[in-house]
């Protein structure tokens, strides 16, 4: 065993636990690297909207199946596949060496590594397998198929789409269904749209044009032509369920005999056929859905579709400047639908370019502006307004809180540990950072502005501060003879490393 494949079995067994033993459970294909996506990172953990692909892909299965006991299966830096998703109770992860050894694969190859990783159930369960770099997939899309699999009794059912561009550049695999006659002419009756099997595109480029393609269903002969087939517009997405007794059954059948030299789960529709189980397919309801990309054009595109439909959802609650320049996490939008039913207008408005991550929370009034970003746990009051360009984060574990009417203007970072009181207003220039030991502490109607550099204080309510550098001090409120607050201004440390300085020659 190679140095790389011991090291990544040893890292995915501390993180493997065991299954809950719940009905049904799913299996993601995460070992592809993806040649054609051209980057040193795994096509798996190419984000869309703010998560890699497969952990959008493990969370869905996840919430549709309601079943937290899935199967993962990685390859080619499958360490840091099954590191970024972690461990979570009821997730194993299996390693499929072939492709890292360069041997024939394929999906029907990771599904047996899959299925080897547990043990048999000892009730009825089902068994849903997905591609990991399926990133538009979501719960809804993923709970219509269990219950569509769960209410027709069958032993496999394929989610399938329709193509809808030139078939010259339909790269899937066609799904092949009984037609109205066989090859005498006899009408197929109460076969008729039932699936025959699936058949990957270079197979069918391998096909003679001069005869016709035979497939067999039910003791009875189908003809095609290879122009007919590749004509076909319901396509394989890979998404596949089981009952799990003829899956370990019968995927030991597999073989490489194909163009591609892999084993291909797809033609387990022809192998339970010819075993006299029943196979359905269901269309997918959602195109989008079931898109899975290989290389950048494709997860660039299915980017700007999360990115629309992401605006979809707010565009009636909130301001967003530009639909085509902004990010807003998930997490963020639920908090937003949830705040819109229980207060009612919100009035946020969003700048073009702003970045809004997991765990921030906004309120009601809140402006960002342009391209601002906020990430980590950060809480915003009402009415506080963020500038262009200015940059609010904390480190985990840290929070920061912005209480009611606060002001950020452009371009200020603000970092760590820090909380700053109501109606303060940050000008520009300003760095404020509070860490774990030292957080950072500013009262009410503070005003802090030009160069000015805070670590670790506490600043009491109304103070002016301009120009300073200042590091663990409590700036006092000190109240002149007029009853005027006394500003804090030019407050500099001494220099370090002055004999470093010399005259140039």
């Amino acid at each position: 065993m190679s140095p790389e494949i011991l090291q990544a079995r040893i890292a995915l067994e501390h993180l493997n636990r065991p299954f809950t033993a719940a009905a049904r459970l799913g299996i993601i294909l995460a070992a592809g690297h993806g040649k054609r996506i051209r980057s040193e990172t795994s096509k798996m953990l190419h984000q869309i909207w703010g998560k890699p692909s497969v952990t959008r892909v493990a969370d869905g299965v996840a919430a549709g199946l309601e079943s937290p006991d899935q199967v993962i299966v990685v390859g080619i830096k499958g360490a840091e596949v099954a590191r970024q998703l972690g461990a979570r109770p009821g997730r194993r992860f299996a390693y499929q060496e072939n492709p890292v050894l360069g041997l024939p694969a394929g999906t029907g190859d990771a599904v047996r590594v899959a299925i080897e990783a547990f043990a048999p159930a000892t009730t009825p369960r089902d068994v849903y397998i997905f591609l990991g770099d399926m990133g538009l997939l979501t719960a809804q899309g993923v709970s219509q198929f269990r219950r569509e699999f769960e209410a027709k009794p069958c032993d496999m059912m394929v989610l399938t789409g329709l193509y809808r561009g030139p078939a010259e550049q339909n790269y899937y695999g066609r799904i092949v269904r009984v037609p109205a006659a066989d090859r005498e002419g006899c009408p197929s009756g109460a076969d008729q749209g039932k699936v025959i099997e699936i058949k990957e595109h270079k197979d069918l480029l391998g096909l003679p044009g001069d005869r016709p393609y035979e497939a067999r269903y039910q003791e009875r002969v189908y003809l095609f032509t290879r122009e007919e087939l590749l004509e076909l517009r319901e396509i394989n997405t890979g998404v596949v369920a089981f009952r799990e007794e003829p899956l370990r059954t019968h995927v030991g059948r597999l073989r490489n005999n194909n163009v591609q030299g892999e084993l291909m789960l797809t033609d387990m529709v022809q192998i339970l056929n010819q075993a006299g189980l029943v196979v359905r397919a269901m269309q997918a309801a959602s195109e989008e859905e079931i898109l899975a990309f290989n290389n950048k054009r494709v997860w660039r595109q299915m980017e700007a579709i999360a990115r629309r439909q992401a605006y979809q959802r707010l565009m009636d609650l909130i301001t967003i400047v530009d639909e085509e320049d902004f990010f807003i996490a998930d997490e963020v939008i639920a908090q937003i639908l949830a705040l819109d039913q229980e207060r009612g207008p919100l009035d946020i408005v969003v700048g073009k370019g702003a970045q809004v991550g997991p765990q921030v929370q906004l309120n009601r009034k809140v402006r960002l502006g342009d391209n601002c970003s906020l990430s980590g746990n950060v809480t915003l009051g009402v009415g506080v307004s963020i500038g262009p360009g200015a940059q609010l984060s904390t480190y985990v574990g840290q929070t920061m809180m912005l209480e009611d009417g606060v002001e950020v203007l452009s371009a200020n970072i603000l970092k760590g540990n820090l909380r700053i009181g109501r109606d303060s207003r940050i000008e520009s220039g300003v760095i404020l950072t509070g860490s774990d030991e030292h957080p950072l502490r500013i009262g009410r109607g503070v005003t802090i502005k030009g160069n000015t550099y805070l670590y670790g204080c506490m600043v009491d309510d109304g103070l002016l501060i301009e120009q300073s550098v200042i590091k663990g001090k409590h700036l006092v409120q000190v109240r002149r003879r007029d009853g005027s607050i006394q500003p804090i201004r030019y407050v500099r440390p001494q220099p370090e490393g002055l004999d470093s300085l010399a005259e140039l020659p």
